[in-house]
């Protein structure tokens, strides 16, 4: 059995993570025995409806035939009352636009919700589910690794980027503008050589926005702005890190730290609340990659960080933050 950690996010904020539960039978098919929902609202958890265990709650279901064929019809999932999807085969063999290039070999599904509402639904090998739309709402896009590994050096000017945008931060903290100006034209500069690559539409468009956003930020020098936007330029950095180097769920603990600092500056309670529950989440992906001390120190600092959170010492929370991305980085 495979367990996967699903996360989805909104304007920035946690919205959703789903622990599923998978299984590949001897014909080749994928099985969904499971998933325990967590829904968000201002950094909290509010509802877990849809969360259902097979054999408990009800069968397991098929996700993925392994040969699946026009006017195929199956349950993806079907508890009675939990949980039901119904899904159609609409068309096979279609080239999709991936992250990196056109794929070939996928399926095209349509997807019958519990409220009578449906959606398409796209799985493409390499990827699995691959893209969930409805109404023109992209509900999720995957860049799989190692699917669209680049298999090169990571080039220097990408951790030349993010340690830049990291200097910015820091710089708006202090108000020292003067000093901010020339990273930022340093930083212009690496994404223009940067930029040669062939690197995901979509990640090179948002880098470019929070680029863009950080050069006004500075100009008007607004510090919340600056600080947000720099957060941001280093979370693109971080997505096309992870295209040549595969796990970055350290940095990604780092990057999350930053932002709930950046959150308790401005005295957000509920954004730092919502990157408490992130930097929980990335622990757990962690886990099993950390020795039993560095484990047990990570897990005292986000106790102490989720008291100082609970307590609303959001200064507190955020030296914390700061301390427990350090040391697991050190």
């Amino acid at each position: 059995m495979v367990v996967s950690q699903y996360t989805a996010y909104l304007d920035g904020s946690i919205e959703e993570v789903a622990i599923d539960r998978y299984a590949q039978a001897d014909d080749g098919s994928v099985w969904y025995l499971g998933e325990h929902v967590f829904d968000y609202r201002d950094g909290i958890v509010t509802i877990t409806e849809g969360s259902w265990l097979a054999g408990r709650d009800g069968p397991p279901a098929m996700i993925m035939p392994a040969d699946p064929q026009v006017g195929d019809v199956f349950r993806a999932e079907n508890v009675t009352g939990v949980v039901f999807e119904e899904i159609t085969v609409k068309r096979i063999d279609q080239t999709v636009d991936g992250p990196m290039g056109p794929v070939s070999g996928a399926v095209v599904m349509e997807e019958l919700h519990l409220d009578g509402s449906s959606s398409d639904k796209v799985f493409a090998p390499g990827y699995g589910e691959f893209d969930t739309s409805s109404g023109g709402d992209v509900e999720a896009l995957a860049l799989a690794i190692p699917t669209d590994r680049i298999n090169e050096v990571s080039p220097n000017q990408l951790p030349l980027l993010s340690i830049s945008a990291w200097g910015i931060l820091e710089n708006a903290r202090l108000e020292d503008w003067e000093a901010a100006q020339p990273t930022l034209t340093r930083m212009k500069n690496l994404w223009q050589e940067l930029k040669a690559n062939a690197y995901p539409p979509r990640v090179v468009e948002t880098l470019d926005s929070a680029l863009e956003a950080l050069d006004v930020a500075v100009t008007d020098e607004d510090v919340a702005a600056t600080s947000q936007a720099a957060v941001e330029v280093a979370q693109s950095a971080l997505d096309l890190e992870l295209l040549y180097r595969g796990n970055v769920e350290a940095d990604r603990f780092h990057l999350h730290a930053q932002q709930l600092r950046v959150h308790a500056a401005t005295n957000d309670m509920a954004g730092v609340v919502g990157e408490v529950a992130v930097l929980k989440w990335i622990r757990d992906r962690l886990a099993a990659s950390l020795n039993e001390p560095r484990l047990d120190n990570l897990n005292a600092d986000l106790r102490a960080l989720r008291d100082a959170s609970n307590a609303g010492n959001m200064s507190a929370a955020a030296d914390q933050a700061a301390r427990a991305a350090a040391q697991l980085r050190g």
